[in-house]
């Protein structure tokens, strides 16, 4: 090759990284401006929301969205810490379950596989309802207004036992024949074996089963009653709720609501619900592709 054309191919690849720097920063820019619209507005008083809009920075700092969120820190925090017990708790219960279930289906010398495989799959085609799975929960089960009414709904999801499976098939089947012939028993093989080799399916479903259960407030709406298992998210919607409610009669009543918190009170519980899974996604992300990516791809 002359040097002629050697020179020709690093000028496009460089200008072919030009281009593709600035896409990606387009890319960032049209991600991150909402967010920070967000932010922005849940500094921002009502009555300047109504008038101007949302900006990307605040005209003047107003803190009462917050003031009302925070009004019982006590509550708040409660909260908190129930929604992030459920999500650890329930994130590693599901992770365990998933993946013990997957190691079985995927066994070759397991002759139940298919026709079990067949049947967490039915279940996806065709449910019972809301009514008998609230007699189930309600009735036989009996764990209303319990901790268990939290975490037992959104523990197990076939999709993601499929995606476990799948990757675990990606597994060279030499690996667990040689642990065998070393003496290792099946539980050897899956906690020392399966489990690390298939750390980037496990992340991956880990960050969906806790962001299940982080933005869960239907379970709560359902099968509690008591204040003292309000999730994160159910009681925000409460909130919410509640002032609305009184912004309503308010306006009924001919009573000026522009002070009342409302569009930036909506933006200051976004970012009290989804700060801290923000702040986990980067940690899982280096396994984040590579999971859904073995997942998707392979039969």
């Amino acid at each position: 090759m002359s040097k002629t054309a050697g020179a020709k191919m690093a000028r496009d690849r460089i200008f072919l990284q030009i281009i593709g720097y600035c896409f990606v920063t387009l890319v960032v820019l049209f991600c991150l401006i909402p967010f920070v619209l967000v932010i922005s507005g849940s500094f921002t008083s009502e009555s300047d929301i109504l008038t101007n809009g949302f900006r990307l920075w605040p005209s003047s700092l107003d803190f009462s969205a917050y003031e009302y969120v925070f009004k019982e820190p006590d509550v708040l925090f409660r909260s908190y810490a129930l929604t992030i017990s459920l999500t650890v708790v329930g994130t590693l219960f599901g992770l365990l379950t998933s993946a013990m279930a997957a190691y079985v289906l995927q066994r070759s010398d397991f002759k139940w596989g298919y026709g079990f495989s067949f049947y967490f799959y039915f279940t996806t085609l065709f449910q019972g309802g809301l009514v008998p799975w609230y007699i189930l929960m309600v009735n036989y089960l009996q764990v209303k207004d319990t901790y268990w009414a939290l975490l037992l709904p959104p523990m197990l999801n076939v999709f993601y036992i499929i995606i476990l499976r799948t990757l675990m098939r990606s597994i060279p089947e030499a690996i667990t024949e040689s642990a065998k012939i070393d003496g290792a028993g099946d539980l050897t093989i899956f906690v020392r074996l399966i489990l690390p080799l298939a750390k980037p399916g496990l992340a991956t479903i880990g960050l969906f089963t806790a962001l299940g259960y982080w933005n869960d407030w239907f379970n709560s709406l359902l099968y509690v009653s008591n204040e003292h298992l309000y999730t994160l998210q159910y009681l925000l919607y409460k909130s919410l709720g509640n002032l609305e409610g009184v912004r309503r009669i308010m306006a009924q009543t001919g009573i000026s609501v522009g002070q009342l918190p409302g569009e930036n009170l909506k933006m200051a519980l976004a970012i009290v619900a989804t700060g801290p899974i923000v702040l986990l996604y980067p940690f899982v992300q280096k396994y984040f592709v590579q999971g859904m990516t073995v997942g998707s791809v392979k039969g």
